[in-house]
């Protein structure tokens, strides 16, 4: 059976929240949009883009191009989580960790949310086109629409497969800072492309696997809900594969050296050691409470910024061997 839920927001609600919590007026508000855009996702985003520029570059990038290409990711990708928030605002309601977003609490009315999002997103084509080129505005506003119509409109409450597909959204980001630097894209871009697909379900699967009742009563079905955690983690595990195997790939398509060699190597063996003892303790029987997912989902961040981080320094320290790029 589908919960519905019904949230009553004050169509004055944008008015009412100048006050805030202790009359912090105007400043509040600021914070409360802010928050819609899910600063931490762009945070991930970034973490994806700069380095890519550098390795476009193949050494220190136009600083005012990486600063142009980074507001507008950044406004970019804040149009896709605020119109995000607008449409799952009823799940939202439902689930415990998302239940003090403005759009529930109603400190932001939906339709303020929903024109700031619209704002957003013709605001960041515009600049991108602009400032950056029209192939990098073109692949961000791709990016966009995959993300909130693909995914949060299409995928997310119809299949346990949502996070797999609904992820290449989150790997858009790699395209837009390549094409942002060479007005072009190339095989190095796709096969960066493609670990960070494969990258999104062993990051985000363990999370839901910590948050399954969340997901449950919400009635959004991410796979820990739909199968047992054995089944979740050895998916987790065929991933981890997939992504480490393919950012190994970029070594000689992409010309990479030894320090990305290294990082790509030591760091994808942590995450494949990560993903295993997951896997072994889910065969096991091993309760939630000491499964412990949340180790595998806070190294996946770790183990992203540390390979992209490799990704910029290789490049700079002139060690990569010819390649196709």
């Amino acid at each position: 059976m589908t919960r519905t839920v019904v949230t009553t927001v004050d169509p004055r609600a944008d008015l009412s929240a100048l006050h805030g919590p202790g009359g912090s007026g105007l400043r509040f508000l600021v914070g409360q949009y802010v928050a819609l855009t899910k600063p931490r996702i762009i945070e991930l985003l970034l973490i994806t883009t700069i380095p890519v520029m550098f390795l476009a570059a193949r050494g220190v990038p136009d600083l005012l191009l990486v600063l142009a290409t980074l507001v507008g990711g950044t406004l970019s990708a804040g149009s896709a989580n605020t119109l995000n928030c607008y449409i799952d605002r009823d799940i939202d309601a439902v689930m415990h960790r998302t239940k003090k977003r403005p759009l529930v609490t109603g400190t932001i009315s939906p339709r303020g949310a929903l024109i700031f999002g619209v704002v957003l997103a013709v605001v960041s084509t515009v600049w991108l086109g602009l400032l950056v080129n029209w192939l990098s505005a073109g692949l961000a506003l791709a990016a966009l629409l995959f993300y909130v119509v693909g995914y949060t409109l299409l995928l997310k409450r119809r299949t346990a497969q949502n996070i797999v597909w609904g992820g290449a959204a989150g790997c858009m980001p790699v395209l837009v800072g390549w094409s942002a630097v060479t007005n072009s894209l190339s095989w190095s871009a796709f096969i960066l492309f493609m670990v960070i697909f494969f990258w999104t379900p062993p990051h985000y699967w363990p999370l839901s696997m910590r948050f399954k009742q969340d997901y449950a009563e919400a009635d959004v079905p991410m796979l820990p809900v739909v199968e047992q955690f054995v089944v979740v983690a050895r998916q987790i595990a065929i991933y981890a594969w997939a992504m480490v195997l393919t950012s190994v790939a970029l070594i000689p398509v992409g010309g990479m050296g030894w320090i990305y060699t290294v990082v790509a190597i030591t760091s994808g063996g942590l995450f494949l050691a990560e993903a295993h003892r997951l896997l072994a303790g889910a065969k096991a029987g091993i309760p939630e409470i000491k499964l412990r997912p949340m180790r595998l989902f806070h190294l996946s961040i770790t183990y992203l910024t540390i390979l992209f981080v490799g990704v910029a320094i290789d490049p700079i320290w002139h060690l990569s061997l010819p390649g196709i790029v």
